[in-house]
């Protein structure tokens, strides 16, 4: 799962959780992959093994992964879809605002921010 470094701002299992998407997202976990197990994420980076639990239990409920007994947890196959779209919706009605906002104030327009595109500015 790579290295996560833990923030104050949130809660652990919230930022896993996040992790976990963040990598469905990218496609580094697919449809039908399994997510390591709790014990594995619990040890390797020193979790609370309940912490893990509750993350992936948060993910289950969203139907993103599925139990399968015996066997672990796994991503849906409905999985990137959904979450393409909530994360598109939440962009556009938190996220974009704000940056909205900050591209008024700082008086760029549409060209400047095309041209810094252009010249690979994006940085």
């Amino acid at each position: 799962m790579a290295n996560i470094e833990w923030s104050d701002g949130a809660p652990i299992y919230r930022q896993l959780k996040e992790r976990v998407i963040a990598m469905m997202l990218d496609g580094v976990l697919k449809p039908g992959d399994a997510l390591p197990s709790v014990r594995q994420v619990a040890a390797e980076y020193q979790l609370n093994p309940i912490t893990v639990s509750r993350a992936y239990q948060e993910l289950a409920d969203e139907a993103l992964v599925e139990k399968r007994r015996g066997l672990g947890m796994f991503v849906t196959e409905e999985a990137s879809r959904k979450l393409r779209t909530s994360e598109r919706e939440r962009f556009l009605h938190e996220e974009w605002p704000l940056v909205l906002e900050r591209i008024e104030r700082l008086g760029l327009s549409a060209r400047d921010l095309l041209q810094s595109i252009g010249n690979g500015a994006n940085a």
